[in-house]
């Protein structure tokens, strides 16, 4: 058994979630905003991968809604690279890092839960079972492109919603699933279009996977 997986993200007209040097844009409208922590106040945890720390220093916490049991937030670390001063390290909500075996020791704050497995890098379809049988039951994934990338190829995904800003970033800014892609036509991941909605000045669209 595994959570229920949900996808969120921003991106503009190309595909790019970033700016070309890697850092964090504004893509999502105020309204989209609202939405995204809507989203977050529905979850059991909210999950992101290392580059994403590293790059943005995220709170991963729900705001416009009070919320007695914040959900849990969920950090992808497989060579457990966080840096002390990380957000996620702060005591706003529990966290969990997901790490290898063969990562560093290292000690956290007592809000700070280690979940090791896999050797090189973190087994995602293990982490979820983990996740699961500790009561987490849905799950938001944030990013970063390579994250979203492992979760689609794993198959670990239920739902995709995607914010698109009527903006080009262009070059060689990270993508929505970054990574290796697809050589081969029959190699290309299919989802369906389930809902489409104009959101401020961009668009908003869920999509399901083609089982």
């Amino acid at each position: 058994m595994r959570p229920y997986i949900i996808i969120n993200a921003a991106m503009s007209i190309d595909g790019k979630i970033a700016l070309a040097t890697r850092q964090q844009t504004r893509l999502s409208s105020e309204e989209d905003m609202k939405r995204v922590h809507h989203l977050r106040r529905e979850v059991d945890g909210i999950l992101v991968g290392i580059g994403t720390v590293l790059a943005d220093n995220p709170k991963l916490t729900v705001k416009y809604f009070h919320m007695e049991k914040p959900p849990k937030r969920i950090v992808v670390d497989s060579k457990l690279r966080i840096p002390e001063g990380s957000e996620l390290l702060k005591p706003y909500a529990p966290t969990i890092i997901a790490t290898t075996e063969n990562s560093p020791q290292r000690s956290f704050p007592e809000h700070v839960e280690v979940i090791r497995c896999g050797s090189e890098q973190v087994d995602l379809k293990k982490l979820m079972e983990i996740l699961y049988s500790k009561g987490i039951r849905k799950i938001l994934v944030e990013g970063g492109g390579r994250i979203i990338n492992s979760f689609i190829k794993l198959g670990l995904v239920d739902e995709l919603s995607v914010y698109i800003s009527p903006v080009v970033i262009g070059g060689g800014a990270p993508t929505l699933c970054d990574g290796e892609g697809a050589k081969k036509y029959e190699e290309m991941i299919r989802f369906e279009i389930i809902e489409y909605k104009r959101m401020g000045e961009g668009l908003l669209i869920r999509f399901r996977p083609v089982r």
